[in-house]
């Protein structure tokens, strides 16, 4: 049985991600108890192969401070399970709630909007914590985060290392979710070229030009060489997921260039491979 655990602050989208799941063929759960984990698969495991179950701040607190022991039982009932958890920065989510207005789950007549949201981020953390792939929410329309959840959980095989690839600009932030970032702001950058500066890095100008750089064929060599190198090894130790982000100053030229290059390099010793261009929306 595949059983993905999903998770994260109330108005990140896991419903939406629940839904998707759904579509997928997962037998889904909303809000199961913490405490009733541990007995699924015995309820589910003849009769259901894919299970999906949303456990968030709406359970007894005192349970989930117990999440690492109880989710070590589960593991050894069934083998690895996964944890999908889903994030988005503290404007976002009043925004989200001010715009719907739905009442969050932690609000009462003491406890404001805010003062809620951030209860709710130190009583997740145990599950964030273990989670083997996150999803920040923030930039995210509906629509690209059906997308999201149904790219990188829908290709989802056995013993298979699922990698994406992410360029982004650091003058709007790190992406939360990358396990490895890598800086290429130190290369030189096709904007300062007026001709190139309203092209982006899927423009054959821009790689044309990048391409007779020595440092930047340097950098992809490197970067490269340190994935091929490591990428096994996370897969031998079995991850699920890797993000790995690359990232210049607007994350339009230089990241999306780089990005593109490895995933071609890296297409036939990482078959389950995504590609995500944060700041061209892609």
């Amino acid at each position: 049985m595949r059983l993905i655990i999903l998770s994260g602050r109330s108005g990140s989208g896991k419903t939406i991600a629940l839904h998707v799941l759904e579509d997928l063929g997962f037998y889904c759960i909303d809000n199961l108890p913490l405490a009733m984990l541990v007995d699924l698969p015995t309820h589910l495991a003849s009769t259901h192969a894919q299970v999906a179950v949303s456990i968030d701040a709406r359970n007894i607190p005192t349970d989930l401070e117990h999440f690492t022991e109880i989710f070590s039982v589960l593991n050894q009932q069934i083998g690895k399970s996964e944890i999908i958890y889903l994030d988005a920065d503290e404007n976002t989510l009043l925004k989200r709630f001010s715009e719907t207005r739905r009442k969050h789950p932690l609000t009462n007549e003491e406890t404001s909007l805010r003062e809620a949201i951030r209860q709710e981020y130190n009583l997740l953390t145990p599950i964030a914590n273990l989670a083997d792939l996150t999803i920040d929410t923030t930039p995210l329309s509906i629509q690209a985060l059906h997308h999201l959840i149904r790219e990188r959980v829908a290709n989802y095989q056995d013993s298979c290392l699922q990698v994406q690839l992410q360029s982004f600009g650091f003058k709007y932030g790190l992406p939360p979710d990358a396990d490895f970032v890598f800086d290429v702001r130190c290369l030189k950058n096709p904007y300062w070229e007026p001709r190139l500066r309203p092209l982006n890095g899927l423009d054959l100008s821009i790689a044309e030009y990048l391409e007779k750089q020595d440092d930047v064929q340097l950098m992809l060599k490197e970067i490269e060489q340190f994935l091929k190198n490591w990428l096994p090894r996370f897969e031998a130790d079995n991850r699920s997921y890797i993000t790995v982000a690359i990232g210049c100053t607007g994350g339009k030229h230089r990241s999306v260039y780089l990005v593109e290059s490895l995933a071609k390099k890296l297409a036939s010793v990482t078959p389950h491979l995504q590609v995500r261009h944060r700041e061209l929306a892609l």
